[in-house]
């Protein structure tokens, strides 16, 4: 686990202090884990139990069959040629924090920009003393929304993407559904810092006229070779489910 640890300008001695310190909290918090049942380990491999697998469950805010499912509609607002949306059904009560990872993996952005939930006039983030945000890891979706609710999500305070998130019903979750799951949606997501919609308004159009002064330039930002390689309408549902188990962060179930 940390013997590729590096760190730029530390001496070789840190970092084998560093790593030595990493390996014992990992073999301490393995330790504990083994003894509640939640793990087993074997020849330096590492599997979780039937228990262990309920624990990460509860964890991401995966629901066992019966809980309540609530069906998502994640609209990218400003943006209307194409519309970009998604549909998501995910836990009723996942917290902000994991909804936060599901709207980053179905809508195709990078996660490398700060956010917030924005019910009101209350802002749901990560707790920082600078900025007047609530914990968005201590709340969770339903107790802000019900079927017919809605709340914003706020995504890079710079370009400024608002999305309504709304949520459309509620069901619940059965013994084969998985959870967060994208049914369907529309268009890909923008790029990363191309100016928030109206920026993106403007590479589109850059990108439809070959003889614009600004044409080749946009590719080059893009690292595309041609235009016919940046398909705003394109959506792929599986693609986005495959970023949302990978936005798990533990191995899917077949």
């Amino acid at each position: 686990m940390t013997a590729p640890y590096v760190l730029d300008h530390a001496t070789e001695i840190q970092l084998k202090h560093w790593r030595a310190m990493g390996n014992r909290d990992t073999e301490r918090a393995l330790a504990v884990l083994r003894r509640l049942g939640a793990v087993t380990v074997e020849n330096e491999t590492v599997e979780l139990t039937g228990l262990g697998r309920f624990g990460m469950r509860r964890l991401l805010g995966e629901p066992e069959p019966g809980d309540p499912v609530y069906q998502v509609k994640i609209t990218l607002l400003g943006v209307e040629n194409p519309p970009v949306w998604r549909r998501v059904l995910v836990p009723a009560a996942i917290r902000l924090n994991r909804l936060h990872d599901v709207i980053q993996a179905a809508m195709g952005w990078q996660n490398a920009h700060l956010h917030a939930f924005v019910d009101g006039q209350t802002y749901y983030g990560v707790p920082d003393p600078e900025l007047p945000f609530r914990d968005e890891g201590a709340t969770r979706l339903s107790d802000l929304a019900a079927p017919g609710g809605s709340l914003l999500y706020n995504y890079d305070f710079g370009d400024s993407w608002d999305h309504e998130i709304l949520v459309e019903e509620a069901t619940v979750a059965t013994p084969a559904g998985r959870y967060p799951r994208c049914v369907a949606g529309q268009s890909a997501c923008p790029p990363e810092d191309v100016g928030g919609a109206g920026g993106y308004a403007r590479l589109i159009q850059i990108l439809t006229e070959p003889g614009h002064e600004e044409h080749q330039d946009m590719l080059d930002w893009l690292g595309l070779d041609n235009r016919d390689r940046f398909d705003p309408a394109r959506f792929d549902p599986a693609e986005a489910n495959r970023r949302l188990v990978v936005s798990r962060g533990w191995p899917s179930r077949r």
